[in-house]
């Protein structure tokens, strides 16, 4: 079967590197098997042709809004700890993609020429069009802005056709906190849900600037457990999976 998207941007969590969110001893840092079954699905679509860029975020190390009001570090500064934080997994990644032969290279916001290519769009685009994987790390190089709005800006500066935003808890968007409301039946998930739908009912499926830019820019979006495997492959295949955000409902 032939890709319905051909050039991406996926999203992944920093607690999705970490493994199994239900096992209290893997919040932080990598797990294993857990990289090497991001690596396998990137892999996979690379190879089918698919060009891939990665948004990756730090959480399995570090949050900066939880570290400013725990630790009384202010605002900006823990934001910059948290970018440093996503060129670490960013590293982690490229390593492992490398050792199965997947050719990566690595882009920060925040120049750190040792490590990484500074960003620089062009060639972050002459490197999709060669077939290399580009992870995109340390966020815009500005606090006070997600790893969701990174996903959403650069999908919108590199041309991608969708945003693919991958999970590590839940298999898509939900009408209240699924966690919270399973129990009571009240949280019901969205197969299709609009742009406009998720700011008005201030779903948590991205952060709200995210949804705008992917909305001002028409990328649409699709929220999708990442611990299923073969999913990224049939997201990028056009299956019907997770939940799809777009202007129209699909």
């Amino acid at each position: 079967m032939q890709p319905k998207y051909r050039r991406i941007v996926l999203k992944l969590s920093g607690e999705a590197l970490a493994g199994d969110p239900k096992d209290r001893d893997k919040k932080f840092g990598y797990d294993s098997q857990t990289l090497a079954d991001i690596v396998a699905q990137v892999k996979e679509i690379s190879e089918m042709g698919v060009e891939v860029a990665l948004v990756v975020g730090g959480g399995n190390i570090w949050r900066g809004i939880k570290g400013s009001q725990t630790l009384g570090i202010d605002r900006a500064t823990a934001d910059y700890m948290g970018m440093l934080a996503t060129v670490m997994n960013a590293m982690a990644l490229q390593g492992a993609l490398e050792s199965v032969g997947v050719v990566t290279r690595v882009q920060t916001a925040i120049e750190m020429r040792e490590v990484a290519e500074p960003y620089i769009r062009r060639r972050a685009i002459r490197h999709l069009e060669k077939g290399r994987v580009v992870i995109f790390a340390a966020g815009t190089g500005n606090p006070y802005f997600t790893t969701d709005t990174v996903a959403a800006l650069r999908a919108a500066e590199i041309d991608a056709e969708i945003v693919l935003k991958a999970t590590g808890e839940v298999d898509g968007v939900y009408s209240s906190d699924p966690k919270l409301d399973t129990l009571e039946k009240k949280a019901i998930k969205y197969d299709s849900i609009t742009y406009q739908e998720i700011l008005n009912q201030g779903l948590k499926a991205m952060d709200s600037t995210a949804i705008s830019l992917c909305m001002d820019n028409n990328i649409p979006i699709i929220v999708f457990n990442l611990s299923q495997p073969g999913n990224v492959k049939r997201a990028v295949l056009g299956e019907k999976i997770g939940t799809y955000i777009g202007g129209d409902k699909q």
